[in-house]
């Protein structure tokens, strides 16, 4: 690699795999850190980045995104997604198999390694389906496709509903390390409820999703991951009842892990009411009420939560115009979620900025066991710089698709620079870089 040397001068590193939280230099060369020291001299040639009062950290670890391509490109492609990302500080995403075809053989993760390989801005790890076709019936390729280059396996965007198939998975995974990523919630107890159930649903008139429909399908699954001893992963949990079956798991030695996401952290039902059936408030699961969120920012600050994810999911506009019941789940969050969270907790000190860096960075990397997530010297050199005082306003988006809650909201925090593999693939103001980062 031919790039310039990067000096980051004068900023405050806080990189929780080392323990560190002070003002230092950080050297990128070569594509990798090459050193984190106080007052590093400037190489020859180097560019030489200034970070006084920025935060700088590892790049964010992103564990669940849909890129939509293939399939679906007019809500989302790779390269959108991607840049997204960057403008996030997200420099490693992994990507979920419900696109069209589904990735649930070789031949489609091949493809999808190829189009990251051509187009992506930022390190992207394909997650492969469990099931073939998201059906549910039969598992897919994923010895196969584990050789091509998958990280995890996840039907998102559909419950496993069989018990058994669900044993197999397990199993199955197990036999090559692959954690498995489950969507909860039994069919048979949402029944076609697009919101919470609860006081809010029944006053909108909207039918209601109950809290149970997700945390009986967790307390099943754990049951499953201690009988075979398999890493199990639970995506975008959002209640009180999913917490306590996780922390039950664990007291027990079963290997769970589980996620949140930024909107499950500061929204509620009651948004849906406040917004006046604005359907960039319908995502799966649904917003709960005020005391499972509040049960979620108590789980994330105490480990019971891992990590969090953004579970970006972008729809085009015309499909998020239509009415409340009848709109497709899901809303974006690469490019908001620091200002979110930053915004949420860090500014209001219910949160301390190394515990957002750690969630959003060297908790998920050590989750799926990716490379990534720390500034240690011969680390990748993906690195993110941001401000916990600047102010951003989201008024345009780099996705195809601005199925955002936040959408021209103005809120504290904002990314400046991102670095994948010592390049800066984001800018704040700027293009940045636009050279694909394959992983």
């Amino acid at each position: 690699m031919n790039d310039a040397p990067v000096l980051i001068t004068g900023g405050r590193v806080v990189d929780p795999s080392r323990g560190l939280d002070q003002g230092l230099d950080v050297l990128l060369r070569d594509g990798v850190v090459a050193r984190v020291d106080e007052r590093i001299a400037a190489p020859k040639g180097a560019t030489v980045v200034d970070a006084e009062g920025l935060v700088v950290a590892p790049g964010f670890v992103d564990l669940h995104v849909h890129l939509r391509e293939p399939g679906y490109e007019y809500k989302e492609t790779i390269a959108t997604g991607t840049a997204a990302a960057a403008a996030g500080g997200f420099t490693t995403v992994c990507s979920m198999a419900n696109t069209s075809p589904v990735v649930d053989d070789a031949a489609t993760a091949s493809f999808v390694v190829r189009r990251i390989r051509e187009t992506a801005l930022v390190r992207v790890f394909p997650i492969g389906a469990v099931s073939k076709g998201l059906e549910g019936k039969e598992l897919a390729e994923i010895g196969l496709m584990k050789a091509e280059g998958i990280v995890a396996v996840s039907d998102d965007g559909r419950p496993i509903a069989s018990g058994l198939l669900m044993r197999r998975a397990l199993e199955y995974a197990s036999m090559f390390d692959l954690p498995v990523v489950v969507h909860e919630e039994d069919p048979s107890l949402v029944a076609g409820g697009v919101m919470n159930e609860g006081w809010a649903s029944t006053r909108l008139g909207l039918p209601g999703w109950p809290a149970v429909a997700e945390s009986s399908m967790v307390a099943r699954d754990v049951e499953l991951a201690a009988l075979t001893g398999a890493r199990l992963h639970v995506a975008h949990v959002s209640t009180r009842g999913s917490l306590a079956a996780v922390r039950r798991a664990r007291a027990e030695g079963v290997r769970v892990s589980c996620e949140v996401t930024p909107h499950h952290l500061t929204l509620t039902d009651e948004d849906v009411a406040r917004s006046a059936y604005d359907t960039r408030f319908k995502m799966n699961p649904p917003l709960r009420d005020e005391a499972d969120r509040a049960a979620l920012v108590e789980a994330l600050a105490d480990g019971t939560i891992d990590c969090v994810a953004t579970d970006h999911a972008p729809h085009h506009d015309d499909e998020k115009a239509m009415e409340f019941a009848a709109a497709p789940f899901g809303v974006t969050g690469l490019e908001t979620a620091l200002a979110v969270l930053v915004d949420s907790f860090v500014a209001t000190r219910l949160l301390p900025l190394t515990r957002l860096v750690e969630v959003l960075s060297t908790a998920p990397a050590r989750l799926f066991g990716l490379p990534y997530g720390t500034l240690a010297e011969g680390a990748a050199g993906d690195v993110v710089l941001f401000s916990t005082d600047r102010w951003t306003t989201f008024s345009s988006f780099r996705s195809r698709s601005r199925n955002s809650p936040w959408a021209d909201r103005t809120l504290r925090g904002r990314v400046e620079r991102t670095f994948v593999r010592g390049r800066e693939v984001y800018a704040a103001g700027g293009p940045g870089v636009v050279t694909p980062a394959s992983a």
